[in-house]
């Protein structure tokens, strides 16, 4: 199995840094609504969960230059 490095970290409450190798990303929210991740390869992110089997996720890309 390849070794992968990923580290998170809390900024501030309901705020989190993510670092792994290649990229960054910011995470706000999650707790009683929709999460939203932003990356720095310009991935926008919104999930969230919903009650039972079920998960919502929707994700979009930012427009390249």
């Amino acid at each position: 199995m390849p070794l992968t490095f990923r580290k998170s970290f809390r900024i501030l409450p309901g705020v989190r840094l993510n670092i792994n190798k290649k990229s960054w990303s910011i995470t706000t929210g999650g707790k009683n609504g929709p999460k939203h991740t932003r990356s720095s390869t310009g991935r926008r992110t919104t999930s969230m969960d919903l009650p039972g089997p079920f998960g919502w996720r929707r994700t979009t890309r930012a427009k390249d230059h």
